[in-house]
C-alpha cells in the first residue's frame, strides 16, 4: 500500500499533487487518499463529494484527506462528510510539516487535539515557493508551476478565493526545476499557474513571463520542448509574443482565457480584453507561424446574455480560428458578483452550451482535416497516443515508448484524432 493522490480539475493541481505525493510517503502515510479538488464550477464541486463517496466505498480502510481549491472555499462542505477524514486548504497542502503532523493511522484522527480542518486566510500567503519533485507519475511531460493565485477579481470566478493572490517563483528556482526535470529525461516541459501572464509582478525587478521564458531557453541545458497553459492574451508581454512567434522549442499552441465573444458580457465579466483584442492576438501569432493552434475556455449562458450575444461568442470560435474548446456551462458560485446578476435559464444555457460544443466539434474536424498529408514531431504518450507540436492527438498504435519523440506522417482522422505512420523515432541524447 502506498499513498494515493487522485486529481481533480487544472494542470497545477496536477503539479501539486506530485508534490503532495512525495511529501505523504515521505512521512510514512502511506494509508492516504488524498483527493486534490477543483472550485471553478459548482459541478466540480459535485464531483469532488461523488469523487470522495466513491474512494471510500472502494478503499474503506484508508483515510481519505481533502484538499484543493474546493476544500479551501467550502471546507465545510467536505468536513459534514463521513468519509473525510481531514480538510487541508490550499496554503499548507505543500508543506512537508503538514503531513508529518499526521497522527499515525493506529491513532486516529480525533487524538492529540488534532484538528480535523486547516484551512486559514488564503489572502494572507504572500509567496509561493518552487517544489523540487523528479518527475510526474504517470505522464510523459512534466508541469512546473511557475505562478499561483490571481490579482483579478472576474465577476463570475471563485478561484481567487481558493488561490489567494499572484504569487511567483523566483526565476532562478524555475530554471533549476525545469534543468532538474530534463535530467530526469522529460523532453518537454509545461509551465502552468493560476494567471500565468501575471508572473514577475512581485518579485524584485517585476519580470514579465517572457523574461522567464527567455531565461529557461537561454539556461535550461537539454530542455527540447516548452509548453505554456492556459494565460490571458491581453497581458502577453512583447517579449513573450517574440518568443511565440520565432523560438522553435516554445510550441505552437496555446490555450486563452476568453470566456465570452461579446464586449458588453466581457465588461460585466470584468475581463480585461475585448473581441477584437483575442481575434487580432490569434491573427497575429498565426501570421508568424501558420501552424499555431488555439484552444480557449468559454462560458454558456452568463446572466443577462442574450441571444445575440451568444452568436458573439459562437462566431469568435471562427473568428479566432479556435480548435479545443473548453466549454463552462455558466453556474452561479455564491459570493460572486455574477451570482446577483439575472440569470439565464437553465435549458437555455443548457442550450447554447450545446451549441458551443458543436462549433468546437466541427472547428476540430476541420483542423484535423487540414492536417492529412502534412509531416510532424510527436511526443509519444500512454494508451497509443502521441501529440504534435501544436497538441493535436495522434493515433500512433502500440510499440512506442511512452516519452520518445518521433516524425509520424499524418494519413487521416477519425473525428476527434489523427491517424498516422512513422517516418523516423528522435533518440534522446
Amino acid at each position: 500500500m502506498t499513498a494515493q493522490v487522485v486529481t481533480l480539475g487544472c494542470r497545477l493541481n496536477t503539479f501539486e499533487s506530485e508534490a503532495m505525493k512525495a511529501a505523504a510517503r515521505a512521512a510514512g502515510h502511506d494509508d492516504l487518499v488524498i483527493v486534490n479538488t477543483c472550485a471553478v464550477t459548482a459541478e466540480a464541486v459535485r464531483q469532488a463529494r461523488q469523487t470522495i463517496r466513491r474512494l471510500k466505498r472502494e478503499n474503506p480502510e484508508r483515510r481519505i484527506v481533502v484538499t484543493g481549491c474546493a476544500a479551501q472555499t467550502e471546507p465545510e462542505t467536505f468536513a459534514a462528510m463521513g468519509e473525510v477524514a481531514q480538510v487541508i486548504g490550499n496554503d499548507v497542502k505543500l508543506k512537508p510539516e503538514t503531513w508529518q503532523g499526521l497522527v499515525p493511522p493506529a491513532t486516529g484522527f480525533d487524538a492529540a487535539g488534532l484538528e480535523r480542518v486547516i484551512v486559514n486566510d488564503i489572502m494572507s500567503i504572500k509567496e509561493t515557493a518552487g517544489h523540487l519533485i523528479d518527475g510526474l507519475e504517470g505522464h510523459v511531460r512534466a508541469f512546473i508551476q511557475v505562478q499561483n493565485g490571481c490579482d483579478h477579481r472576474c465577476t463570475f470566478c471563485i478561484i481567487p478565493f481558493g488561490r489567494g493572490n499572484s504569487r511567483s517563483v523566483p526565476m532562478g528556482e524555475v530554471v533549476a526545476q525545469v534543468s532538474r526535470l530534463v535530467a530526469s529525461g522529460y523532453r518537454e516541459v509545461v509551465l502552468t499557474g493560476v494567471d500565468l501572464t501575471s508572473y514577475g509582478a512581485d518579485l524584485p525587478g517585476a519580470p514579465k513571463l517572457g523574461t522567464l521564458v527567455k531565461a529557461i531557453l537561454d539556461h535550461a541545458s537539454g530542455l527540447e520542448r516548452l509548453r505554456i497553459s492556459s494565460i490571458d492574451s491581453i497581458e502577453a508581454d512583447d517579449l513573450l509574443v517574440r518568443l511565440l512567434k520565432s523560438e522553435a522549442r516554445l510550441m505552437p499552441h496555446l490555450h486563452l482565457s476568453l470566456q465570452a465573444g461579446d464586449n458588453l458580457i466581457l465588461k460585466r465579466m470584468k475581463r480585461r480584453h475585448t473581441r477584437e483584442d483575442a481575434i487580432r492576438f490569434c491573427a497575429d501569432l498565426r501570421t508568424a507561424r501558420p501552424d499555431f493552434v488555439f484552444g480557449a475556455d468559454l462560458i454558456a449562458g452568463f446572466p443577462t446574455e442574450t441571444d445575440d450575444m451568444f452568436e458573439n461568442s459562437l462566431r469568435l470560435v471562427e473568428e479566432c480560428g479556435l480548435t479545443f474548446l473548453h466549454v463552462f456551462p455558466y453556474s452561479p458560485r455564491p459570493g460572486t458578483p455574477a451570482a446577483r446578476m439575472p440569470q439565464v435559464a437553465k435549458p437555455v444555457i443548457k442550450a447554447r452550451a450545446a451549441a458551443l460544443r458543436a462549433a468546437g466539434s466541427a472547428a476540430l474536424t476541420r483542423h484535423l482535416s487540414s492536417r492529412i498529408g502534412h509531416e510532424g514531431m510527436l511526443l509519444a504518450e500512454r494508451g497509443g497516443i502521441g501529440r504534435l507540436d501544436d497538441f493535436t492527438p495522434v493515433r500512433i498504435g502500440e510499440g512506442f515508448e511512452p516519452g520518445s519523440l518521433m516524425r509520424f506522417r499524418i494519413t487521416g482522422q477519425d473525428g476527434t484524432h489523427l491517424l498516422g505512420e512513422p517516418m523516423m523515432q528522435i533518440a534522446a541524447e
